[in-house]
């Protein structure tokens, strides 16, 4: 795997972000921080975490921010 995505909310009751990346069927990543450069950083320790050998984890990690907005008509 040369690369993994993470889908990126920001937390609507304790603030901060919340990242998720599947890795394969029913297995996924989940971590959070209070800012961006903070949750970056808990990717890469999730990442060296989640797989066993250094050369297993992928190279690039793509952020997807997913925004949400709701407002009253």
């Amino acid at each position: 795997m040369n690369q993994i995505t993470f889908q990126v909310e920001q937390d609507g009751t304790e603030g901060g972000y919340v990242a998720e990346a599947y890795v394969a069927e029913n297995e996924h990543i989940v971590t959070q921080g209070d800012t961006v450069e903070e949750l970056k950083l808990m990717i890469k320790e999730a990442l060296e975490c989640h797989f066993e050998s250094p050369l297993e984890i992928p190279k690039t990690v793509i952020l997807n921010f997913v925004r949400q907005e709701i407002y009253a008509l």
